[in-house]
């Protein structure tokens, strides 16, 4: 699965920590040696992040420690609702692994909050197919074993795999600990312990380990006797701790149950962490919507009717629009949409059926089969009590579902992303708020924009509300999901609160509606349309052509186990018999996997039966040079390198296929005026946005509309904005945004969204315009390999543009010139000196 650019910076931070951690975490073991109580002071897990964070200005730290006394690495990524934190989850686990304690196997904790949660994440990571578990598999080498607290392992089994147990927050958060499961002495486990006649072994154990649970006393005839519990073997193991809602993790007793686990590190996944929780990474919702993967705005109609049944009404046809709007999607790009109406009612036990005050879910069910022509199979009520969508998948075109009626049971872990209206039935007196359920329509289908406005946003019908504690409800809502930098997208319907709309300026009114820019676009038949990278690019790749010279130049060496997990608990026992066996097993395990590398490759190359033959001819490579157990041991390493060389065969083909439809006059670079303008006649803007000014607080007098609001610049983008407006020469500028305006498919998936379009007066009529500048900005850190392509892309429309005489369509383009320009933060006023000079 591609990562988004949000995802890469976090995962990138991530690295950088894991790196400085790793580095300190090494001159504390070397100080440890000579000077365990001088090495006891020094808190190497604050000392890594003071030294990775420093130039981000990062200054809150809270010290943690496990249940031995141990510093403890904490960390956690602030992700909102629909940041794909499961996904960010598997890497950093790899992270970890690799940069932090140097191995590929050993276990993880995983702590979900809710059985919702719980059922959803083990069907994930049970399934070889699924993201999540490819990427788990590709660290561990395609040896992840995912078990749940009644499964049963052996210390084989951690050395052998990446073990994930998953756990539920309240199995280990009781105050009466005696009482759970995973504490009681239990058979499964013998083999992690002492065997119960060697009682020196069990206190060398408890020395070691003084938090374990065990029977007895020191005194007693028999001495002490560990308990072979799961709990204990957890303390022994020391863990990675994944712990999913880190909010919901942090009272008293569930924090001193989980660091008594004895966690080598812990890693926290919250939309809205605590104080006492480090913040290594925070996600905005306006990152997710820059990435396309959240539906805004959010419309709320609210009702003036008491009659529920209107709100119904009102929500029912809404539905049925946006039905008829995803067919007509369905037809023209074969994507399937099923639009969902969730609707929340305020009772759904059967002992509360004929309640009088309270809108019942059987009410709102019969409502809908016997006055709105709903047919059964459409509905589904989730409750405690009944479930009618367990086991559904909601996404196959065969189901049916297109009304949820629930309480509060879909608060968290669901995430159907067709869910697109949220119908509120309570009464305006009731105490059940919308809060907790508007979270579940802004997912984005397929993390990617339909282009059909009705399909990108979502919507939300009450009645009888007061418009204060309802936009207050949705505000809570959305920052308990993590998106409270959104709650300005909530809009009113019929009521023009929140945002106003922006024209264009009055001087340049002439422009509105005629701004249409080159596009790429390419023949077929006797027509033209819009080139297409996954129609015209992708499927014209040949990938019996690819290049795996790299991988025949791979260096594979032996490679050594780095099992630490077994230190304490075994290598003081006996640990010469276990490592023998160990190793013994792990050789006869290993194994030329084609069907698991063929996986690991599918999302670069998307035809399977391709991938399988890819993969036998990198077996059939590196079997010339080396034996099989040599590449079988290096199977991890390989995986990454192939996924690498073949991202950069895969682009290396592509630019030859887009040169060559260039070359052949398939592909060309000019204006499609059937299609909307690329700049809009009317952009909308928060009401409390603060508005771009120069630098002497003086308004912007030339954007191309009325003001342009500060939030949608970063600093960079603000000091250009500011500098062009200064410009003698300059007719108007505006800033393009990102994923909705103009932009330019090139040989690579991503589409490029330059930052600014800009024109220079023509020096014959100062209203006219002779030259337009498509500007993009990059910072320093930022001039990476993606720069080159997006500065290659754009000299070929310099190029392609010299060839047409932009004068001879003057009545659909406004100037006899065009250039683009890639500047960098250190260049950039030059630059634009240069443009003007």
């Amino acid at each position: 699965m591609e990562l988004k650019d949000y995802q890469q910076r976090c995962l990138l931070d991530v690295k950088v920590y894991l790196e400085a951690l790793a580095d300190w975490k090494a001159r504390y073991d070397k100080l440890a040696a000579t000077d365990q109580e001088l090495a006891s002071a020094v808190d190497f897990p604050r000392k890594a992040w003071e030294a990775a964070t420093n130039e981000l200005q990062r200054l809150q730290y809270s010290s943690k420690k496990n249940g031995l006394g141990e510093h403890l690495p904490s960390f956690c990524l602030k992700l909102p609702t629909g940041g794909g934190k499961t996904l960010l989850a598997s890497h950093t686990i790899g992270l970890i692994n690799t940069h932090y304690l140097k191995k590929q196997t050993g276990l993880v904790l995983w702590i979900v909050p809710t059985t919702q949660i719980y059922r959803q994440t083990i069907k994930a990571l049970r399934n070889r197919e699924h993201p999540y578990r490819q990427i788990l598999d590709i660290n561990s080498g395609g040896r992840t074993s995912i078990l749940e607290k009644t499964d049963r392992f052996t210390p084989l089994d951690i050395a052998e795999n990446l073990v994930i147990l998953l756990l539920m927050l309240p199995s280990a958060n009781r105050l009466n600990k005696e009482s759970l499961k995973i504490f009681q002495d239990a058979s499964g486990f013998d083999s992690f312990f002492p065997p119960e006649d060697q009682l020196q072994e069990h206190e060398k154990l408890l020395t070691a380990l003084p938090n374990l649970d065990y029977f007895g006393s020191q005194d007693s005839f028999l001495g002490r006797q560990i308990k072979t519990s799961l709990g204990n073997t957890l303390r022994l193991l020391k863990p990675l701790i994944v712990i999913d809602e880190g909010q919901k993790a942090y009272s008293e007793n569930a924090q001193n149950t989980i660091r008594g686990f004895n966690p080598s590190i812990v890693l926290e996944l919250s939309a809205t962490p605590p104080p006492a929780s480090n913040v290594l990474v925070s996600i905005r919702g306006q990152d997710l919507n820059r990435e396309e993967m959240i539906k805004l705005d959010i419309h709320l109609t609210n009702k003036a009717s008491h009659d529920w049944k209107d709100t119904l009404r009102d929500s029912i046809a809404k539905r049925n629009e946006l039905h008829h709007i995803a067919l007509e999607y369905q037809a023209r790009t074969g994507i399937y949409i099923r639009p969902i109406c969730l609707i929340q009612v305020e009772r759904t036990g059967k002992d509360q059926i004929g309640e009088i005050r309270y809108i019942h879910a059987e009410e709102a069910k019969g409502f809908l089969l016997r006055e709105c022509g709903v047919s059964p199979e459409q509905i589904a009520i989730k409750s405690s009590e009944k479930d009618d969508i367990e086991g559904i998948d909601l996404f196959s075109p065969d189901c049916p579902i297109c009304y949820i009626i629930t309480k509060q049971a879909l608060q968290e872990g669901w995430d159907c992303s067709f869910a697109y209206i949220l119908t509120v039935l309570t009464n305006p007196t009731s105490q059940t708020s919308i809060t907790q359920l508007v979270g579940r329509i802004l997912r984005q289908p397929y993390a990617r924009k339909t282009r059909v406005q009705e399909l990108d946003e979502s919507y939300v019908f009450c009645f009888q509300q007061k418009a204060n504690v309802l936009l207050e409800s949705i505000r809570c809502g959305l920052q308990g999901e993590g998106l409270g930098d959104i709650a300005g997208n909530v809009v009113q319907d019929g009521v023009e609160k929140n945002y106003v709309e922006v024209r264009i300026r009055e001087k340049f009114k002439k422009f509105e509606g005629k701004v249409y820019l080159p596009r790429f676009v390419i023949q077929e038949a006797n027509d033209w349309r819009e080139f297409s990278y996954e129609m015209d690019l992708l499927s014209r790749i040949n990938w019996r052509d690819v290049n795996l010279d790299k991988i025949k130049n791979l260096t594979l060496l032996k490679a050594e186990k780095k099992d630490e997990t077994l230190a304490i608990s075994l290598s003081q026992l006996e640990s010469e018999v276990i490592e023998k066996r160990a190793s013994t097993l792990e050789k006869s395990s290993l194994s030329l996997d084609y069907v698991f590398v063929t996986r690991q490759i599918l999302d670069v190359v998307t035809n399977p039966w391709l991938a399988f033959e890819i993969a036998e001819d990198v077996f059939s490579i590196l079997s010339t040079k080396y034996n099989k157990e040599k590449v079988a041991e290096n199977l991890v390493f390989i995986v990454e390198e192939l996924r690498k060389v073949l991202a950069q065969e895969r682009d290396r083909l592509a630019e030859e296929i887009f040169r060559n439809l260039i070359q052949n006059k398939q592909l060309c670079f000019f204006l499609q005026v059937e299609q909307s303008p690329d700049i809009p006649t009317v952009i909308k803007v928060r009401k409390t946005a603060r508005r771009l000014n120069r630098e002497n607080g003086d308004s912007i007098q030339l954007s191309l509309f009325d003001y342009v609001p500060e939030e949608e610049l970063n600093e960079t983008e603000k000091a250009v904005g500011i500098y062009l407006d200064e410009q003698e020469k300059l007719l108007w500028w505006y800033r393009n945004i990102s994923r909705r305006n103009y932009y330019i498919q090139g040989w690579k998936k991503h589409r490029i969204y330059p930052d600014f379009l800009f024109t220079e007066v023509d020096s014959n009529n100062d209203e006219d315009c002779s030259t337009v500048y498509v500007l993009e900005t990059k910072g320093l850190h930022l001039k990476n390999e993606d720069t080159q392509y997006k500065q290659n892309i754009f000299d070929i429309c310099n190029e392609l543009g010299k060839q047409i005489r932009w004068s001879d369509l003057k009545q659909e383009f406004f100037a006899s010139r065009i250039e683009f320009q890639v500047i960098f933060e250190n260049e950039w006023k030059r630059k634009i000196n240069e443009i003007f000079g």
